[in-house]
């Protein structure tokens, strides 16, 4: 026996049937018949032809007049009644019918009594479980809270946030919450010990100057180890292998100023900075560029302070303005240093040194 198209509305008669004008075509195909015809609309009748095996497997849609394909997608089967499952347990349970005999009795797979049978053990009944809403149940309906938890908790996994968040949810949905409010994963280091009260009366002051008078300075340094990219591109699940000198070259380090999207004074040697290398920086290279007014901003380490400096600063008529402690986030010179060193990596084999590298951007 084949397919038996119906209207939703309407019988069929010889294959034949008018379609209402008042409703949308649509089908209702046996389940329990094999796929040997295509039902199809045609100018309001619904009629039955002969397809071949091929022909069914790429033709999955019914089609329909003007060109238009009714597709229903098809709805999540409704779970079997509370009676049939009681009837079910009771036949196994007090009558002793085996599982496999019930299943047939029944038509309800062995699986699915197995599944009964567990939860009438763990819960008492077995009631279905309530059908879930269609696409992403996030389970979070208060985005704004949402949001004020992900500030608060962003340096937890997805795990630690979902275990913390008030209603019982998955690592996954705190995922997909977090990508639907625009929260990508990445982190930046403070330092516990720093004091906020210093931070804010600092941000306050610099607030009421212009950029221009602003001159950010700091030192950084790079050896040989530094000057290798640390990455590389192989096979999923093994390691790029390359090979490097296991000998420590000297260090080359850099001071530089930055005032206003501008690099000033840049001067590299090699060693580490201290107070002599940094007073002659001050004295011979920086401060000839200096305007007066201008305010040096510096961090707290020991050479930055005493000696000759405050004597310098203030004969070019400028001032000096330390930055609150461990706040080098503060220091937007802090900024161009991985740049910097990104560039002097990517063209370092150009050169014979590492000194001539760094000189060449600076």
């Amino acid at each position: 026996m084949g397919l038996e198209p119906k209207l939703k509305s309407e019988g069929v008669e010889n294959g034949v049937a008018p379609i209402p004008s008042h409703s949308k075509p649509y089908l209702r195909l046996s389940p329990h018949t094999a796929p040997d015809v295509d039902a199809q609309l045609v100018s309001g009748t619904v009629l039955t032809s002969p397809l071949s095996p091929s022909s069914i497997a790429q033709n999955r849609t019914v089609r329909t007049y003007n060109g238009k394909d009714i597709y229903r997608r098809p709805k999540m089967p409704a779970p079997y009644s509370y009676d049939l499952r009681q009837k079910v347990i009771n036949a196994i349970e007090l009558d002793g019918i085996p599982k496999t005999e019930a299943s047939q009795v029944f038509h309800a797979s062995r699986n699915t009594i197995n599944l009964w049978l567990q939860r009438k053990e763990h819960t008492g009944d077995f009631l279905p479980k309530p059908n879930r809403p269609p696409g992403n149940n996030h389970q979070i309906t208060d985005w704004h809270k949402f949001k004020a938890f992900a500030q608060e908790h962003g340096d937890q996994t997805s795990a630690q946030m979902a275990q913390l968040w008030d209603d019982d949810i998955s690592p996954r949905t705190i995922s997909r919450a977090l990508k639907k409010i625009g929260f990508t994963r990445k982190k930046t280091y403070g330092y516990q010990e720093r004091d906020e009260q210093q931070r804010e009366a600092f941000i306050a002051q610099i607030q009421h100057m212009e950029p221009e008078e602003l001159v950010y300075l700091d030192e950084a340094g790079m050896n040989s180890q530094d000057s290798d990219y640390p990455y590389g591109y192989c096979e999923e699940g093994q390691r790029f292998h390359a090979l490097k000198s296991g000998k420590r070259q000297g260090r080359v380090s850099m001071i530089v100023a930055w005032c206003h999207q501008q690099l000033l004074a840049p001067f590299t040697f090699e060693g580490c900075c201290n107070r002599t290398v940094f007073e002659l920086w001050l004295e011979f290279i920086l401060i000839p560029t200096l305007k007066p007014g201008q305010t040096l901003v510096l961090d707290n380490a020991t050479f930055h302070k005493g000696g000759r400096i405050p004597e310098l600063v203030e004969a070019a008529q400028c001032r000096l303005l330390y930055l609150p402690p461990y706040s080098p986030d503060l220091n937007k010179i802090e900024k161009c240093w991985s740049w910097l060193k990104a560039r002097i990596r990517h063209c370092i084999e150009q050169f014979d040194s590492l000194h001539d590298a760094m000189d060449s951007f600076l």
